[in-house]
């Protein structure tokens, strides 16, 4: 660590998170090392330390001879102005060596508020923000993860974009720089073999054409590239890497345990969920090979906890069996288990019971709508009764604390839906009332309700986002019927929900905006104390656009849009039949019942998924 940083570290909040240095942290020779990669996570140390995602390409990259993959994260306010009074630029933590210098710079988007950071953390490297003026082969900014499906609003800024799951492609990305860099090619040249790689974007290679209206007429590629970028996954998920020998953080991180990834993909195809249509096709791990990553990932960390992760992880087929192996090995270590995502259709207590023998934590559950008329639209494929049989078994086992979920805003909805959600909360306290023989023990139910976002390369990609008055007003009315003081209400602010569907359903005129914002002082904006919405509206007015153009229009279904140059393998008309289903009420059963067509399996040998 060099004096001037040393001398910083002092002055700042949480000096862990800038020192690296943390136990099964990867330090490689400089002589050994002729690739280095950044990879960013433009969001505090604590956030994208728990992010496995990160451990998991940190861990492909580090495993490469001769390529060195140090981890960079946003500073906190106070380091921010440190760095720029002293000088110091963004560095790796591995090697405190400025990143401006390294091969390839690779941000994880995983939220888009945390767009401004991705610029900010490209200035304090000391790098020009738009991709068009780093004219030279180093450094290359890439950028991956969910918000790169819709990658337009960040285009101009980024080099690569890469769709999908990172592990082989990342491999293919830095083989390829390399080549490039033995044989001498300029910049335009390696961007153009790039885009010939599945699942790579490159937006300089396409040029975006706009109507009078302001709506787009078409994205149109150039130099050979694809008409549509479609994702990549991992064909063998239990060959796929498993970080065992996990990083272990000097100082506390949201999730510090060890997070096992039983399957990827979704079952269910909630019509809102950008997740469970993106990540498709189901791929499950072998109940085995879990059991020996996680005690090994144990073993090597010291952790005391270990999650049990997936979109949906009670729809793990073997979930039972892969329990008792490891608590077999975890009970005589006091080591605990946690499972993470519930669904109310198939809680089971014998399992609930043996995971948190220890102590009884809340239980979360998400009907995500207050009636089942509006849960049949969205497909979320949860009754009431499921939901109350549930929290009845919950209560009668000794839990005393659930949390239910919901959205409000989602297409379809109406008043009598919103008061729904009062009304099923109350019938889940005389759940607790029926089944509990002494009610003065308490019990806590805490609604909690979020804007609905409309997604891209979901069913609802074409619907429109409430006004932040009407959100507001079914707030109120939610609020004003919400009964007895064993139940408790919070509501998520509509301001960044708003933003948030500007941003995923922007374009690349969007760009503007964040350059703008950004330079007015906006950073950090998924945290409360920076962020600023009237900052982002005076950005917006600056810029001649209109956020409610994007948020608040439903888009017919001819019209461009402007995520239709990237595909998560799921067809355009599923996703249409989709929408049109949840408007005639009618439920698509989960793929495991039957499957639906959706496409997604054409991206997995033999056309097939592990549904």
């Amino acid at each position: 660590m060099n004096r001037t940083l040393e001398h910083i570290l002092s002055r700042v909040q949480k000096p862990a998170r800038y020192t690296g240095g943390e136990y099964n942290a990867v330090v490689k020779r400089q002589d050994e090392v002729d690739t280095r990669f950044a990879l960013c996570f433009p969001d505090t140390y604590e956030i994208g330390m728990s992010n496995l995602g990160v451990r998991i390409l940190y861990g492909v990259m580090t495993r490469m001879e001769g390529v060195w993959c140090q981890r960079v994260f946003a500073p906190w306010a106070d380091m921010e102005e440190e760095m720029r009074r002293e000088g110091v630029p963004l560095y790796g933590l591995e090697s405190g060596d400025p990143i401006a210098d390294f091969d390839l710079i690779g941000f994880s988007l995983g939220y888009e508020l945390a767009y401004t950071n991705v610029l900010n953390m490209l200035d304090l490297a000391g790098l020009p923000l738009h991709a068009a003026d780093r004219r030279g082969l180093a450094p290359i900014v890439v950028a991956g993860g969910t918000c790169a499906f819709n990658p337009e609003p960040l285009a101009p800024f980024v080099d690569i974009f890469s769709l999908g799951e990172g592990e082989d492609v990342t491999v293919e990305l830095i083989q390829l720089y390399r080549r490039a860099r033995e044989e001498c090619w300029e910049k335009e040249e390696f961007l153009q073999a790039a885009a010939r790689v599945p699942g790579l974007y490159v937006p300089s290679l396409y040029d975006a054409i706009y109507r009078p209206d302001g709506t787009m007429e078409a994205i149109t590629p150039r130099d050979g590239a694809p008409a549509v970028v479609t994702k990549r996954i991992v064909q063998d998920f239990d060959k796929s890497y498993f970080p065992v020998d996990t990083i272990v953080p000097s100082t506390e991180i949201v999730h510090d345990r060890v997070m096992l990834e039983l399957f990827r993909g979704c079952i269910r195809g909630c019509r809102f969920c950008q997740a469970g249509y993106a990540y498709r096709p189901v791929r499950a791990r072998d109940p085995k090979l879990l059991v020996e990553q996680g005690i090994a990932a144990c073993e090597s960390s010291g952790y005391q906890e270990m999650t049990l992760s997936s979109l949906s992880t009670s729809d793990y087929r073997p979930l039972e069996g892969l329990c008792d192996g490891l608590l077999d090995w975890c009970e005589p270590r006091k080591i605990s288990l946690s499972l993470p995502s519930l669904r109310a259709d198939n809680f089971s207590m014998g399992l609930m019971e043996r995971l948190q023998h220890v102590r009884k934590s809340g239980l979360t559950f998400a009907p995500e709508a207050g009636t089942q008329r509006l849960r049949d639209a969205i497909n979320k494929n949860v009754t009431e009764a499921d939901l109350l049989q549930s929290c009845r078994t919950a209560f009668s086992g000794g839990w005393s604390s659930v949390k239910l979920y919901f959205m409000l805003g989602l297409p379809t909805e109406t008043d009598e839906d919103v008061l729904g959600i009062a009304d099923l909360a109350e019938k889940v306290y005389q759940a607790w009332r029926e089944v509990t023989p002494n009610p003065r023990r308490g019990v806590t139910i805490t609604v909690s309700t979020a804007c609905f976002v409309p997604k891209p390369h979901t069913a609802f990609q074409w619907e429109a986002q409430v006004s932040m008055e009407e959100y507001r007003r079914r707030v109120k009315l939610l609020r004003e019927n919400m009964r007895g003081r064993s139940i408790k209400y919070n509501w998520h602010d509509p301001e960044t929900s708003f933003l948030e569907a500007v941003l995923s359903r922007g374009d690349r005129r969007l760009a503007g905006v964040l350059e703008q914002v950004w330079r007015m002082g906006a950073r950090l904006d998924a945290w409360s104390e920076h962020f600023s919405f009237e900052r982002w509206m005076q950005a917006m007015e600056a810029c001649g656009l209109d956020p409610a153009f994007y948020a608040n229009r439903v888009r017919p279904r001819e019209e461009v849009l402007p995520w239709s140059v990237t595909s998560t393998g799921v067809s355009t008309p599923f996703l249409w039949r989709e929408r049109e289903r949840a408007y005639q009420g009618v439920i698509t059963p989960d793929c495991r019942k039957q499957c639906t067509g959706c496409g997604a399996d054409k991206l997995y040998p033999g056309g097939k998924c592990d549904a």
